[in-house]
């Protein structure tokens, strides 16, 4: 734990975080977070544990898990449900394999187009251009419509 007074206030708890007070407040509502009692005539003061806890859910997210699987890995940490922990990385690990393989979808998708834009010479349809106009039906984005795209080459 850090060297942290039990006395800070929500815009110092914030920075000692690394988050805006926004997001301080936002976590009270989603539940990830307790809101201090307020004292008489004073203000709420949070602690080390309240910055361990916001480090803690900032930390898993970066790692790709949204705030429900952080507060389900908050009430996990005591140490003896490893096996539930990684029951959730592993889904967490399989969404990462399925979105790194889109990407690398993409990626070749989007070189293919790239190399066709630049062979292109004269007054020609970009290659690029033509294929969103062919591959993306109405209501998709681009990307799904690349993601078609080299899927089908």
């Amino acid at each position: 734990m850090m060297n942290i007074p039990e006395t800070l206030t929500i815009g110092a708890f914030a920075k000692a975080a690394g988050v805006n007070v926004e997001t301080i407040r936002f976590y009270q509502r989603k539940g990830l977070l307790l809101e201090p009692d307020r004292p008489i005539g004073g203000i709420r003061r949070y602690g080390p544990t309240d910055v361990d806890r916001v480090k803690f859910v900032k930390s898993a997210q970066r790692l790709g898990f949204n705030l429900d699987e952080a507060a389900q890995l908050l009430k996990l940490e005591d140490g003896t449900h490893c096996h539930e922990s990684a029951d959730l990385a592993a889904a967490r690990l399989a969404d990462v394999r399925l979105r790194l393989a889109d990407l690398q979808r993409m990626e070749l998708a989007l070189s293919q187009l790239v190399k066709a834009c630049r062979s292109s010479q004269g007054k020609v349809t970009c290659p690029l251009i033509a294929s969103l106009h062919r591959h993306a039906p109405a209501g998709k984005t681009h990307t799904e419509g690349l993601k078609r795209t080299s899927l089908r080459n």
